[in-house]
């Protein structure tokens, strides 16, 4: 197939692409600099210059392809309207890749959270579960970006064979220089201790980068239109686990913060709202119905290998 990908120098996108051409496709990547052009080439995709403001380009860039994956975001909007206007962005781009592909069957794959569906089920999130509607209290959360989520999803009625891959919290990689691992590294270095909310029993979910770009691959492929898939390889790690693992490598003690509108902002900070929720997610249907084996290191066992720490 000829694939178009937007976002192919981004952390998923990286490990995309080279997926995409050992399994004999012919990669066109978006670059809206000489930096990004220089990357993409390196990994073995032609380039297509533009950017992601310029719809008309990326309907053409769809329309001349046998299928399209998205895993780009604005980042530029996030200094100054925050996650809310990257989601404002986003929606636009998926209209218009609908536009070249309506009637088409051709494939969409866009990236989407594992978190969408919400947290409070009582049971860990399913493919079947779908995004919910945005509410006023989800301002300035991940949730706000359900509405592109369902966009994706609802063009199948359009024709495009369209589908979302829930990313797992943790997407860990040697190479994962600023995801959530890095950052919960950096914050027990400058306190001196690890902090797990509470008696940290709240469950998160995590995946190898490689796995997920698999997963990209076989959702192009062969993936049913309207679907969401799930890129979880570790479905429900207790917090403090996870906690313990970067104590033990930082030679830091790890302590439990109390899940207290004063003390978990006085460590977290930012992430206060996030590290307290509980997030376990399973991947059955997506292993069933694609044929998905997730087989490269599990979060622990990443951790373990030492290489988020060797500049400790």
């Amino acid at each position: 197939m000829r694939v178009f990908v937007a976002g192919g120098t981004g952390h998923s996108g990286s490990y995309i692409i080279p997926e995409l051409i050992a399994a004999g496709h012919e990669v066109t990547g978006l670059a809206r600099s000489d930096t990004a052009a220089a990357a993409l080439s390196a990994l073995g995709a032609k380039v297509r210059r533009g950017d992601l403001q310029d719809l008309d380009g990326l309907k053409e860039a769809a329309a001349d392809s046998d299928g399209v994956i998205h895993v780009a975001h604005r980042q530029d909007l996030l200094p100054s309207g925050g996650i809310d206007a990257v989601a404002a962005a986003e929606l636009p781009i998926m209209l218009a890749y609908g536009e070249a592909l309506a009637g088409t069957g051709k494939p969409l794959v866009a990236a989407g959270s594992i978190g969408s569906p919400g947290q409070h089920l009582g049971r860990p999130v399913t493919e079947e579960d779908p995004a919910l509607p945005r509410g006023d209290d989800d301002k300035g959360t991940l949730r706000v970006r359900n509405v592109v989520e369902t966009a994706v999803v609802g063009l199948a009625e359009r024709g495009v064979r369209s589908s979302v891959v829930r990313i797992a919290n943790i997407a860990h990689s040697t190479t994962d220089r600023a995801g959530f691992l890095p950052t919960l590294i950096a914050l027990a270095k400058q306190k001196g201790f690890v902090g797990y909310p509470g008696d940290g029993a709240n469950l998160w979910n995590a995946v190898h980068i490689r796995d997920v770009a698999s997963l990209f691959r076989l959702a192009l492929e062969k993936g049913p239109a309207g679907k969401y898939w799930h890129a979880v390889g570790d479905g429900s790690i207790p917090f403090r686990e996870i906690a313990e693992a970067i104590g033990s490598r930082l030679g830091l003690p790890v302590v439990s913060v109390p899940a207290d509108v004063l003390m978990v902002p006085g460590y977290f900070g930012f992430l206060a709202n996030i590290v307290t929720q509980s997030y376990p997610a399973s991947n059955l249907i997506t292993r069933r119905t694609l044929g998905w084996d997730p087989a490269q290191p599990s979060l622990l066992a990443d951790l373990d290998n030492g290489h988020y720490f060797s500049a400790s």
